[in-house]
């Protein structure tokens, strides 16, 4: 997968850190600001292919990053999901929701959104960054300095 192997270079635009299952990243769609995605290393094609202590690790880390888009101002909640539908790999989606999104997105699936707004809403050079830094500090904080 493309995405670990610029993970691993120091290469990938969106890198916030490696993690113990992998590269947690900042997806390209950012209409939801803080959409992460949880890369594994090695990449496998589902989480059934992980033995149990490394699922557990993968699942903490998707957790870890849940805890960190939480202190992102004015997230409500975080939805995770593992798919593979259209990406044949494992690969996590954590999704920072917010409560003054318009009514008929709130409660729905973040996909729900129609395909304009989740590709025409992109943080600037500047704010992406600022957002990878304090993502990372705070996942190191979490990790108690680590």
């Amino acid at each position: 997968m493309e995405g670990v192997k610029l993970a691993r270079a120091g290469n990938h635009p969106g890198l916030i850190c490696k993690m113990k299952s992998g590269w947690l990243v900042l997806a390209d769609m950012q209409y939801l600001q803080g959409y992460c995605i949880l890369l594994p290393d090695p990449v496998v094609s589902s989480i059934n292919d992980l033995k149990p202590e490394k699922r557990a690790d993968f699942l903490l880390d998707m957790a870890t990053a849940g805890d960190a888009l939480m202190t992102v101002p004015g997230v409500s909640r975080i939805n995770y999901a593992i798919m593979g539908n259209s990406d044949p790999f494992l690969h996590a989606h954590i999704v920072p929701r917010y409560s003054d999104e318009p009514e008929e997105y709130l409660h729905n699936q973040p996909w729900s959104y129609p395909e304009e707004v989740m590709s025409a809403q992109r943080l600037g050079m500047m704010e992406r960054n600022v957002l990878i830094r304090d993502l990372k500090n705070q996942i190191m904080k979490i990790r108690g300095g680590s």
